[in-house]
């Protein structure tokens, strides 16, 4: 019988969609608030992979990718995505912004192994946490690199992300060996 062991924690990140640029200083201010201080922060980059979006939140849209210092647990990505959700809605009903959406918010989650995202949406490749949120493996890290899927979106399959996943996961790993060194 296989033994039953805790698994690691998570480096949780967020990914930022927005064509009101100002909105990631809200995000990052209300982020932080609630999932601690930020550790990293990518560069902004043009989202230029679809128009999905446009008219829920108009364009042109930018992207933000924002890691938190505490490390979660795994099963906390179903929760990160509902307290997202509620930033997103909190934000649209301020008012302050001619869109319905101005900002989109997706948590995930960073493991030596892995890159995973929360979606509201079912879809053959996710598995369902509960409370109306599923999980996606976007990017596996192979031959120390990270690999899309089939199902990868087109911005995660970018060499930016990838170079900014990778020191998010270098870092989580660095956290972790000095974990089992002192615990």
């Amino acid at each position: 019988m296989a033994e039953v062991k805790p698994p690691l924690p998570a480096l949780l990140f967020c990914g930022a969609l927005t064509a009101f640029v100002d909105s990631f200083d809200w995000a990052r201010r209300r982020l932080s608030e609630t999932f601690g201080p930020i550790q990293a922060e990518s560069e902004t980059w043009p989202f230029t992979h679809t128009d999905y979006y446009a008219g829920q939140m108009g364009a042109p849209l930018r992207r933000l990718f924002l890691a938190f210092e505490q490390p979660v647990a795994q099963d906390f990505l179903a929760e990160a995505k509902i307290v997202t959700n509620a930033l997103e809605a909190e934000l649209a009903r301020e008012g302050r912004f001619p869109v319905r959406r101005p900002l989109n918010l997706d948590p995930g989650l960073i493991l030596p192994s892995r890159l995973i995202l929360a979606s509201c949406k079912d879809h053959a490749h996710r598995v369902y946490l509960g409370r109306g949120i599923y999980a996606e493996v976007t990017l596996l890290w192979r031959g120390g690199e990270w690999q899309p899927l089939p199902w990868t979106y087109p911005d995660f399959r970018e060499a930016r992300c990838h170079a900014f996943f990778a020191d998010l996961r270098r870092r989580h790993l660095e956290r972790l060996r000095g974990r089992s060194r002192s615990g």
